[in-house]
């Protein structure tokens, strides 16, 4: 996956790095099914997954996005690379791996929640190596580990803003000295066990005031109550509350969350703006079945909107008026001779 030109002479809007996967996703189930049994359901859907999420949610919302990761010669590979390539993402940083298949990872919705099981093996290249050729990006998103700290350090002095996950503590000890791995970066965004969980703190407020010591923009995402940012370096606070949705599917809502994050720090918007962007764009995702592929590009969003009034009520007039006139966004909707790739979903409508 490589082409003539250096990776690093070019700039992309926004840069995602990390773990690639196969996500399988089986909405509205009726419940966890039991040893012996099967059950079906018509809500299902596949997506590349893990950190195609963002690249994903930030190429649909107009960003020009590449991603560095790691793939393999496997077939599943193959689809995930047809899917990204059909999103207008940049795959120059993609890195073929021999006798190494992507891990697929299951997702069972239920209960308004889902269980995932995960099949295969990590990556055998790690982060720091796929970013060694990276593009130059304005805002970058990559799972911090200690052979990433020094990249994330070097790529902030050059301009970008970096925005870290640290992931989720499979040991469940949170080190808090994990945090170091922060330093030079511009946004952490956690969920809020997470957050609780590194900090100590019995508040997400607590923990974000906390974490916000750290770097200038945290975010402790909030689940169905929604979210919780502040800025150390503007000194606000902003609690955003959730668009409400009826949810059918929530895998990958955070990243897709992140990704448009990501896309509304290129803009001009205030704080609280960003933060009802991402909202919005996580919402309309989670309302949909098949992870990642369900995410809305930014010319369905007023639309959206318009056939969902009671998600409005002036909360977001500023989009409307910034999609009108188009005036210092990054937003490059596809042309209209371009057609759109359908998301790989099935949906019903009951």
């Amino acid at each position: 996956m490589t082409t003539s030109e250096n990776p690093a002479d070019r700039t992309v809007q926004v840069l995602t790095a990390g773990q690639l996967f196969v996500d399988i996703v089986y909405s509205r189930l009726p419940r966890p099914p039991q040893p012996g049994e099967e059950i079906w359901t018509p809500d299902f859907g596949w997506s590349p997954g893990g950190i195609a999420n963002l690249a994903l949610a930030a190429s649909r919302l107009g960003a020009h996005t590449a991603v560095c990761a790691a793939v393999g010669t496997d077939a599943l590979s193959s689809l995930c690379i047809d899917q990204l390539s059909h999103d207008h993402i940049d795959l120059s940083g993609l890195r073929a791996c021999q006798d190494w298949s992507l891990p697929v990872t299951a997702s069972l919705g239920y209960d308004g929640d889902r269980a995932l099981v995960t099949g295969g093996v990590p990556s055998p290249t790690t982060t720091a190596e796929l970013l060694a050729e990276a593009p130059h990006a304005e805002v970058a998103a990559l799972d911090l580990d200690p052979s990433t700290s020094e990249w994330a350090r070097t790529a902030s002095t050059h301009g970008t803003r970096v925005f870290a996950d640290l992931g989720w503590d499979n040991t469940e000890s949170w080190d808090p000295a994990t945090l170091d791995g922060l330093d030079g970066c511009h946004a952490f965004l956690p969920n809020e066990v997470e957050a609780l969980s590194y900090t100590r703190t019995e508040s997400a407020r607590e923990a974000a005031r906390r974490l916000a010591q750290r770097v200038p923009l945290v975010v402790v995402t909030l689940g169905a109550r929604g979210c919780l940012a502040v800025d150390s370096s503007t000194g606000e606070e902003e609690l955003v509350p959730p668009v409400p949705i009826r949810a059918v599917d929530p895998t990958g809502a955070g990243d897709v969350f992140g990704g448009a994050l990501m896309v509304a720090t290129l803009t001009p918007w205030s704080l609280r703006e960003r933060l009802d962007f991402a909202s919005l764009v996580s919402a309309i995702s989670v309302s949909r079945p098949g992870g990642a592929s369900a995410t809305a590009r930014v010319d369905e969003l007023v639309t959206w909107l318009d056939e969902h009034p009671e998600t409005d009520h002036g909360r977001f007039g500023f989009l409307r008026n910034s999609l009108a006139h188009a005036e210092g966004l990054p937003f490059t909707p596809f042309p209209p001779e371009s057609a759109h790739p359908e998301p790989h979903h099935q949906e019903t409508h009951s």
